[in-house]
């Protein structure tokens, strides 16, 4: 489904981009140089998505023991980068024709393309960011974005060329593509900024926050503590890995079946492939403050409290004690 959609939304941006380059030759505008040069990231982006999406969905083997999902974060930047350079030619190339008198003429056939292209762009990219967010794919919302700009660019040159239609102020013409220019490089620097951090294993506070949600929300008495909490991204897909502490008097059997029962709830989180380790940690006597087990065979000390999972503790590397907690 995914690569269709892709597939689908590739041909129609080589459309557009005819559509647009024709229009450029007719008219002679700056701005609909601007719409065009825009068009031509949307085509080689497009390819490359559906490239790294079929790579991404790919299974896992010897040399890629995670998968090949990690290669949508590099699309995202790609298409960041090509942003970029579309937005410093779009600023040289208007700030050149800013004070020139150059012919335009042809508007109306410019504004008829801008605006059937600002459609066809609005509905292909609210199409890929909820399909993106649905199967957690960043390089469908990456690419869903990059086409919701390119249909606001339609937008705007089309307000443009109307003001240049009916007032016949020329300047408006590239004033309009440098006010974009700045957009674009607003947004190809998040593109970028997002690819690099998924790319390092930056914590996506989001996905985390529903990781640790749901854990509590499924929480059981004998999952005593829970500690060095990581959440990884590789494209769609999800690595997730902790210490989970259970009552030493158990034995073998018993952990196994506990830790696949944990495993199975984490595993519904999301609706993607998540992979899941954890390795089990015996309890402590200094665990009895806060552990809820109530027919302990073994407790050492009396329940004090109840410690509160959140986004701090979980990460952190060590079993939560109370008078850790409580230290000022």
């Amino acid at each position: 489904m995914k690569q269709r959609l892709l597939l689908i939304t590739f041909s129609v941006s080589v459309l557009i981009l005819i559509g647009k380059f024709y229009a450029y030759y007719l008219s002679g505008s700056t701005t609909l140089l601007t719409d065009a040069l825009e068009s031509i990231i949307n085509v080689v982006a497009g390819a490359f998505a559906f490239y790294s999406i079929y790579l991404a969905s790919l299974p896992k083997d010897l040399n890629h023991p995670y998968g090949h999902g990690k290669i949508e974060f590099f699309a995202s930047g790609l298409e960041g980068v090509l942003i970029l350079l579309a937005a410093a030619y779009i600023f040289l190339h208007a700030s050149q024709h800013l004070w020139t008198n150059q012919e335009i003429k042809s508007l109306d056939m410019g504004m008829a393309i801008s605006l059937g292209s600002s459609a066809l762009n609005g509905i292909m990219g609210y199409f890929l960011i909820q399909m993106g967010k649905k199967e957690h794919s960043p390089t469908m919302v990456a690419d869903g974005k990059h086409l919701r700009l390119d249909a606001y660019n339609s937008l705007l040159v089309v307000l443009a060329l109307a003001i240049t239609y009916l007032t016949n102020w020329l300047w408006v013409d590239s004033a309009a593509s440098l006010l974009f220019a700045f957009f674009m490089f607003w947004q190809g620097i998040r593109l970028i900024r997002t690819s690099v951090a998924a790319l390092m294993d930056e914590t996506n506070p989001k996905v985390f926050r529903m990781v640790i949600d749901w854990i509590t929300k499924n929480q059981r008495d004998e999952w005593i503590d829970l500690h060095n909490l990581r959440v990884q991204q590789y494209g769609g897909d999800l690595h997730i890995d902790c210490h989970l502490t259970l009552p030493r008097y158990w034995d073998l059997n018993h952990v196994h079946e506990e830790i696949h029962d944990f495993e199975g709830t984490l595993s519904r989180v999301l609706p993607t492939h998540i992979e899941i380790f954890v390795h089990a940690d015996p309890c402590l006597d200094e665990c009895c403050a806060h552990c809820q087990v109530s027919d302990c065979p073994i407790r050492a000390h009396a329940f004090q409290e109840k410690i509160e999972w959140n986004n701090v503790n979980l990460a952190l590397n060590q079993k939560h004690f109370l008078e850790q907690l409580n230290r000022p």
